[in-house]
């Protein structure tokens, strides 16, 4: 087994003149373009941009799910994009966590169980693992539903339990897509600002895929996409 440190450099995320093709029929569609930023340690930041803009391909790149065609992309320094798909494994267990539009919860298991999923993954005790797990649904305001199954719980509740996922084994790094994008206006409003509470607590570092102009704006920097281009890298300024 592979260990991979915290490295105290402040960059942790580096894409580097990412391009993505794919193969349709007989031609080859471009998704993404050139793509090149770094992220700062614990910096917040969304991706947007329009539907076919790349987002959601960028995000995979950066976690690790897909490789590109051409360029490279780093976590804590290290290559990802030429790593074994064993040493993937291993980065995404420990350094990594998501948040997606459709929650994922596995059906069969309770809340509690779904949370400690990563940390039993990791190599943690059932008894450590369930501790971490209802401290964190406690955490999400859900405290006296961890016994219930995904079928039980509304959208925004799921959602909640998908946050107490993503956060139990405290990655360095954070990938949301669309996490408000299944959820009412309110309900939404409440994750977002469960997420971003979770994040300053963790003191984690934030990439969110969204439409939502509003949570983009809620992050201290929002990369805008087009036909898998930026086309704008810009800090947000603080009200």
């Amino acid at each position: 087994m592979h260990t991979y440190p915290k490295h105290k450099s402040s960059v942790i995320l580096n894409v580097d003149h990412v391009s993505k093709t794919f193969q349709s029929g007989s031609s080859e569609l471009t998704v993404l373009r050139d793509v090149q930023f770094e992220l700062m340690r614990g910096e917040t930041c969304a991706i947007v941009g329009p539907s076919g803009s790349g987002k959601t391909t960028l995000l995979g790149l950066c976690a690790g799910l897909d490789t590109p065609s051409s360029g490279s992309v780093s976590l804590n320094g290290r290559e990802i994009s030429a790593m074994t798909e064993q040493d993937l494994s291993e980065v995404r267990r420990r350094e990594i966590g998501f948040v997606f539009q459709a929650f994922q919860l596995i059906q069969t298991l309770t809340a509690a169980e779904n949370v400690m999923v990563p940390l039993e993954l990791a190599g943690a005790s059932y008894n450590r693992s369930r501790e971490k797990a209802l401290e964190l649904l406690g955490e999400v305001g859900l405290a006296n539903r961890t016994e219930h199954y995904p079928t039980q719980l509304s959208g925004g509740e799921q959602q909640r339990v998908g946050l107490a996922r993503a956060f139990i084994h405290e990655p360095e790094i954070l990938f949301a897509d669309e996490p408000t994008g299944n959820l009412d206006g309110e309900t939404g409003h409440q994750i977002e600002h469960l997420l971003f509470e979770l994040n300053q607590k963790k003191g984690t570092t934030l990439v969110i895929v969204t439409h939502d102009r509003e949570l983009a704006e809620k992050c201290d920097r929002v990369i805008s996409l087009k036909d898998g281009q930026i086309i704008s890298d810009a800090v947000v300024q603080m009200q």
